[in-house]
């Protein structure tokens, strides 16, 4: 599990870069949605049940494990994997029973449920090491938190249409007119990576339709997250050995392209298809509407309104891996006039590796820029001593 040095590579570079440190690619490779993927058992020795997922979903299943069990790479692979690449590849004994897991759990599924994925990792361990045995009665006599599902099937009755939502979104940014006006902007400001006390520089890039790079400034050297609109990459620096470029496949290039057409709302209706609102939320004491939406990948996003502002609170989106589904969650704040149109200079990234807070303090909107930014990344190298 390449996820990195116990916790302290999540400090140091930004979400996908995190899970894919390591891989061994090709570095002349092209990018785009049409390359074959990279299979996890080329890239990685010794994978035994999990074979047959790609790269991202191999490296989103180990954050799977670590999100059910609240546990890092080494809980599993062990303290001498700690800055030792080739011991990720040794056996150790949570690694064979975490195989043998996998496999009961798909039996299980197969056996009781006609294969359709009902029992998962976290049904049983619920963010712990060994699966809660005896009933908690504090849970049982108190009144637990909302909890809410992870697909809205059908339109909650008494609630808004989506387009009813939409618009009063479309207006409180500032109006289709003025939004459609703005075709690109550039951002400079700077991300704090989980449990990373310090702040690192880091920079946006936006152009519509569709383009969007963003590049994190860390000790160990730059990370870059591009997408061109059609095909998307992440760089990472090196560690003890050089991390290519990686051409994103599948759902992670789902999620780019969702992420570059989210910087121009003024199409929002157009983004996704298959509308769809369910029942207010509440989130820190701000009243909710929930809408959901499907991306033209099949990438279902719920989309978070603050009823008063209108403003979209938070965005979370939903893949889909073998052994269960994991969430993305972007939450918006501290909106501010650029050009006519509010933008939010603060966002933080929420995924099952960790955790990225960004705050800009400088938006240029309507600015020039060059094509080159939204193209595949060079090899990052790593930042002088």
């Amino acid at each position: 599990m390449k996820l990195g040095l116990k916790r302290t590579i999540l400090r140091a570079v930004g979400a996908t870069v995190i899970s894919l440190l390591g891989v061994e690619l090709v570095r002349g490779q092209a990018g785009g949605p049409e390359q074959k993927p990279l299979m996890a058992e080329d890239a990685f020795k010794n994978i035994q049940v999990l074979r047959g997922l790609t790269v991202n979903e191999f490296m989103e299943t180990m954050g799977f494990f670590s999100a059910s069990l609240n546990a890092n790479c080494t809980y599993c692979h062990g303290d001498d994997s700690g800055g030792n690449w080739a011991k990720y590849a040794d056996d150790t004994p949570l690694k064979q029973t975490a195989r043998r897991m996998v496999l009961t759990m798909n039996a299980i599924n197969k056996a009781e449920f006609g294969g359709e994925r009902k029992v998962t990792c976290y049904t049983c361990h619920r963010f712990a090491n060994r699966p809660k045995v005896t009933p908690n009665l504090a849970e049982q006599y108190s009144t637990p938190p909302p909890e809410e599902p992870d697909q809205i099937s059908e339109q909650a009755p008494g609630q808004p249409s989506a387009d009813q939502i939409l618009d009063k979104y479309i207006q409180a940014l500032g109006g289709a007119q003025r939004l459609s006006a703005v075709t690109s902007f550039s951002a400079k400001g700077t991300f704090q990576a989980y449990d990373d006390p310090e702040k690192r520089p880091a920079e946006v890039y936006a152009k519509a339709p569709g383009e969007r790079t963003t590049i994190m400034h860390a000790p160990s050297g730059d990370s870059t997250m591009s997408c061109d609109g059609r095909s998307g990459w992440i760089a990472a620096p090196e560690t003890d050995k050089p991390v290519p470029v990686v051409a994103l496949t599948g759902s992670d290039l789902d999620s780019v392209k969702i992420d570059a057409e989210m910087s121009f709302p003024a199409r929002i209706k157009q983004i996704f298809s298959k509308w769809v609102v369910g029942f207010p939320f509440t989130i820190n004491d701000r009243d909710v509407n929930v809408v959901q939406g499907t991306s033209a990948g099949g990438t279902i996003v719920k989309l978070y309104f603050d009823k008063q502002t209108s403003l979209l609170l938070r965005m979370v989106r939903y893949t889909e891996l073998p052994i269960g589904f994991i969430s993305t969650q972007t939450d918006f704040s501290d909106y501010r006039n650029v050009a006519g149109v509010k933008m939010p200079f603060k966002w933080t990234l929420t995924w099952v590796d960790g955790r990225s807070i960004f705050e800009m303090n400088q938006v240029d909107a309507n600015v020039p820029i060059d094509a080159t930014k939204f193209a595949r990344p060079t090899p990052p190298r790593p930042a002088l001593p």
